[in-house]
Formats: C-alpha cells, structure tokens, sequence
C-alpha cells in the first residue's frame, strides 16, 4: 500500500489520531515523499529514502519503484490530499485499491473556520497551474469563493483583477504553522502587496451574503430549474426585450458556465446577461440609457444574480473592458451593428451571437463574424404564442420575427490558420 497522510492546516497537525497514524506509517517506511516542508517536520526512519517533491513524474517514478516491490511508501501532503491534491494524480498512476489516504483538515475548511463562515454554500476553484481567469470569473459571479492560489496566481494577480468589485479578500497564509496569519483586504489593497509563497488559500466573499441560505446540496446551490424565462420576470420598457424563444437559442448558443465572462452588449432589460448569470456566468452587460442601466441593476437584484453595469455607446463603451469575454450577445441594430459586432468577434474566446430584426443587417453582421475568424450559422425565428379569445377559446398570435446569427471560432492548425 502507498499511505498518504494529510497534515498541517489543522490547529494541532501533530496531535491526535493522525499524529498515530503517521508514526505508524513513518516506523515501516522505506520510502517518504512530500514537500520540504513536509519532510523537515517530521522524523524519518533510518534507512528511509526521501524525494522532495517537484516535478511529479521522477517523484511518480521512484514510487513505481517500491511499490512493485512491495516496499512501503508514505507519500505526506497538506490538509486533505484527496481535494486537489495529490491523491488523484496516485489513483490514476496506481489505482486507488493501491491507496491508503489519512486526510487531515483542508485548507479551505480551516479557513473558512478561522473567519467563523460556514461553506457548505461556497465554490471552490483551483488557480494552481491553471489559468487565473476561470477564478476570477467565478469570484465575479460567486458570494463566496475559495481559490487555491499557486505561483502568479496568487492574492496580488486576484485583487489586480478583481480591482473595483464589491469583494472582501481573505488571505489565509501559513495555516496550522507558527507563521499562521488570516488577513482580510480589499482587492486593491491585496494587488499593492506582495504575499510571498506561504498562502494558503484565498476567499472571496461578498460580505453582504456572506451567511447564505440553508442548502441541502453542497456548493452554489441547484442549476437553475428553467431559463428563458418569460418576459414578465424582468422589468422592461414598451416591450424592448429579447423574447424568451429568441433567448432559448441565444443561451444554447452562448453556453454560459461557470468561470465564464459573458458580454451582453446592448442590454436593454439585462435579460440575458440575468440568464447568463443564474447559469453561473460572470455577466457584464452594455447599456447607453441611463433608465436601461438602472433596470438591469433592478432585474439583476430581483433574480439575486452579480451582473456588472456598464454605461455607454457601444463600440466605444467596450474599450473599457479589460477582460476579454469567452462569449457576446449583441442586440438591438442601428447603423453600428457591424463595427460592434466586429469589435466583440475579436475579442470573443469562444462565441458571438447577435440578435436582429432587420433583413438588411444581416449580410454585413455576417461578414463580420466570418472575418474574424469564426463559422457563422443562423436562422430566422418566427413563432406565434397561444392567445385567448371571448368564448373560452384559443388562437395563435404571432410574434415579430427575428434573425439570430452565431458565430463560432475555428480552432487553429498547427500553422495557427483558422481551419
């Protein structure tokens, strides 16, 4: 067996019936694997083979080694290995039968502790050797967010990019160690200080819905039970917004998840850039009327949905956007439609879609969309809504048909050329 002992964010790591455990496992060892850290905390038996860990494959190598051979190993780790950690990397190697794991207390757990939070209703993200933005646009979208933090995606590379939003950040350094300090900044006050390596995790938390409602699933609680929800769920004017069964292929299209960033350009009510959001989307949304940026705010808040209100004329308003977006919904028309939608076609990571009324956009809309690169596709949607009549009988209304347009971005040879 290879027996995986979790240690070092619990107050008392060495106490207890894991500190038993680990001796018992250490006592028989011939080969230790685990951080510096780890491995000058502990006593070592006589004989013992250690290997600092750094890159996992040599380290990965030296296990196969003992463990075909039958010899014991003793792999230790931070808190719980099995929640990202270690243990997946050995169960895909070795499988799990072959697994021994002793966790101790997870980082995110004793933080969450150390500031007297409950986190059954927290989402937990990994930074460590992963891109920085699917954290951050988790925390956008998210009242409470772990992020396990790793080298350049750390609590400075956080605040930087979560500069203006309305986010606490708990820095959780050292835990379970003499050096332990649980810090709660600003996000501009966490970019302007340089952390060093002993952070442990981040949380990001809306304090204002930092106590969330009783869950019975753990997480950020149940998708959404329907989408394209109908018009009267969002405040709107004279009837400007984008129709449910246009927003259904609009969502389909868009694909919002989590650790997406979503641009609604054009807003209007915010309807989309709400779906998106409740979807688990960072949700930006574009809006030049005053009335309209106030409505969007208010429709976000009735679905208890963060969406980021931006005031202006598009393509302008866009150059104030830092992030690029993994997907655009444009509405609306007028004779800038095409330079907003070549605009957000550059920008896009994934997806344009962009909704329209009017014939003679489409071609152009078209063009921009193919000339950035993307696959374009559409349709045109016309559908009539059952309506009452006197006599306790039904006919069929139609609604004002609309072209709905998508692009998609090719995936790149190996010669980086669109395919």
């Amino acid at each position: 067996m290879i027996t995986v002992v979790g240690t070092g964010t619990g107050r008392a790591p060495a106490d207890g019936v894991l500190a038993g455990v680990l001796a018992d496992a250490l006592a028989g060892a011939e080969l230790v694997v685990g951080g510096r850290r780890h491995l000058e905390a502990v006593p070592l038996p006589d004989g013992a083979e250690r290997v600092v860990l750094g890159p996992l494959a040599p380290a990965l190598d030296t296990i196969e080694e003992y463990a075909g051979e039958d010899r014991p190993v003793v792999v230790l780790a931070s808190g719980d290995p099995g929640f990202f950690g270690i243990v997946r990397v050995l169960a895909e190697r070795f499988g799990p039968e072959r697994l021994d794991v002793q966790p101790g207390v997870s980082s995110v757990a004793a933080a969450f502790a150390r500031v007297g939070l409950p986190w059954d209703d927290a989402v937990v993200v990994s930074a460590h050797g992963r891109e920085l933005r699917t954290a951050v646009n988790v925390c956008r979208a998210r009242a409470k967010t772990a992020v396990l933090t790793g080298p350049g995606a750390g609590p400075a590379e956080l605040g930087a990019a979560l500069a203006g939003e309305d986010r606490v950040l708990v820095v959780a350094s050292g835990l379970g160690s003499a050096a332990e300090r649980v810090e709660r900044v600003t996000p501009q006050e966490a970019a302007a200080r340089d952390w060093g390596p002993a952070v442990s995790v981040v949380l990001c938390l809306d304090e204002s819905r930092a106590l969330g409602p009783v869950r019975t699933v753990a997480g950020p609680g149940e998708r959404p039970a329907g989408w394209a929800l109908d018009e009267a769920e969002f405040a709107h004017r004279d009837s400007m917004i984008t129709k449910f069964e246009v927003r259904a292929l609009a969502l389909a299209r868009l694909g919002p998840r989590p650790g997406d960033l979503v641009w609604d350009v054009g807003a209007g009510s915010g309807s989309v850039a709400v779906e998106c959001a409740r979807l688990g989307a960072a949700a930006v949304a574009v809006e030049k009327a005053p009335d309209g940026v106030e409505r969007i705010r208010a429709n976000a808040a009735a679905h208890g949905v963060d969406v980021r209100v931006v005031q202006g004329a598009a393509p302008d308003a866009l150059d104030g956007l830092a992030d690029d977006p993994d997907a655009v919904f444009v509405g609306g028309g007028g004779r800038e439609l095409p330079a907003i939608v070549g605009v957000c076609a550059r920008r896009a990571r994934r997806a344009v879609v962009v909704a329209m009324a009017a014939l003679d956009r489409v071609p152009a809309v078209r063009t921009a969309l193919t000339g950035a690169g993307f696959s374009c596709d559409g349709v045109l949607l016309q559908s009539s809504r059952l309506a009452p009549l006197p006599g306790d009988v039904t006919r069929l209304a139609a609604t004002n048909p609309v072209f709905l347009l998508w692009g998609v971005r090719r995936p790149l040879d190996r010669e980086g050329v669109a395919q």
